[in-house]
This record gives C-alpha cells, structure tokens and sequence, in this order.
C-alpha cells in the first residue's frame, strides 16, 4: 500500500503541481481515504518527505545509465545532459528535491543523507577530472556549480528562455556546461 500511495503520490505532484498537491487528492486517487495516507507517512509533511527520498532514488536510477568512457570531461557532461532530462521529466519532483516548495517541510539530516549517493557520484565524477589534470579546484566545490548551473538551465529552458528551437536550446545548454567546466580546466589551457 505504501509503495502504491508513493507512485500515486508522485503522479499527483506532476499533474497537479505544487499547488494543487493535497494529502486529500492523493487518497482520492489511491483510492484510499485521508487517514489511511496520514497513518502511513503521519503528516502531509511525512508524505512529501517520502517524495524527497524517491526523487533522490528515482534520480539516482536515472544517473545509472551513463556509461563511463576515458574522458572525464565528457562523462561529466553527460551526467548534465542525465541532469537535464531528470529534470525536464519530473519538474515538480526536482522543486521538491531542490528548492523546499512545501512551507510545513524542511529537509533535515536523514534528507540530507538521501542526497549522498548521488552528491557522492556526482563529486565523483569531478573527482575523475581533477585526477586527470582536465579540471583544477576542489571536486565538491566544481560539483556544486555544475549541479546549480545544471538545474538553472532546466528551469530556464522548461520556462521557454533558452531559444525557440532544439537546435538554439542544445547550443546554449553545450556552450554554458562547456564554459563553467574550462572554467576549471587547468590554468595554462584558458582561452
């Protein structure tokens, strides 16, 4: 039952949004009742929570897929281009994993600890590119701007900033993902 109110719980969130997302709408359409959802998350709260934690699972799932090649740089542009349609897919979800919509829930640290796998990979990644000498500076650090640039350029292109065409919205996510990362490249190699 937990499982099934979980999906239900993550199709009511991207067909409704943040701001029709109601304990009450998510019983209805698990065909169960308000207090049913209560006894199994506790709270509104807990049930959003339960989205946090899936999101992190679902993402980390979603970044399994990539295929390590000999090319740090590379792979670490193709975990963005992961990023990008992790994010495009589930927009709501990601608001929820980055940017706490919900007033009545504040990740604390077991949230926080869902997130490592995926910062760990992520940092790992980097980690390969600093050990190559492709990248210079600390992993977390270049981690962090990546997944900021990352989310930035999702949420401008989901809001139809990027360009009109496929062709225009490639070219800038590539120019800018490319720049922040010679951004670190080693010195000498700027241009």
């Amino acid at each position: 039952m937990r499982d099934h109110v979980v999906q239900v719980a993550l199709e009511t969130l991207a067909s409704e949004g943040v701001a029709g997302f109601t304990t009450r709408k998510v019983a209805a359409d698990a065909s169960t009742s308000t207090p049913a959802v209560y006894e199994l998350f506790g709270d509104k709260a807990g049930l959003v929570r339960e989205l946090f934690f899936e999101g992190f699972r679902l993402l980390r799932g979603h970044y399994d897929t990539l295929e390590p090649s000999d090319d740090p740089v590379e792979d670490l542009i193709g975990l963005t281009q992961l990023t990008r349609s992790f994010a495009l897919e589930n927009p709501e979800l990601v608001q929820v994993m980055f940017s706490r919509p919900f007033a009545h829930f504040d990740p604390g640290p077991d949230e926080t600890q869902a997130g490592a796998e995926v910062r760990e990979l992520i940092v790992g990644h980097v980690r390969r590119g600093v050990e190559s000498g492709n990248l210079e500076g600390d992993p977390t650090d270049i981690a962090h701007g990546l997944l900021a640039l990352t989310l930035g350029l999702a949420g401008a292109q989901m809001s139809s900033r990027l360009g009109t065409s496929r062709a225009s919205i490639n070219r800038r996510w590539d120019q800018a993902v490319r720049a922040l990362l010679r951004g670190y490249g080693p010195r000498h190699s700027l241009k």
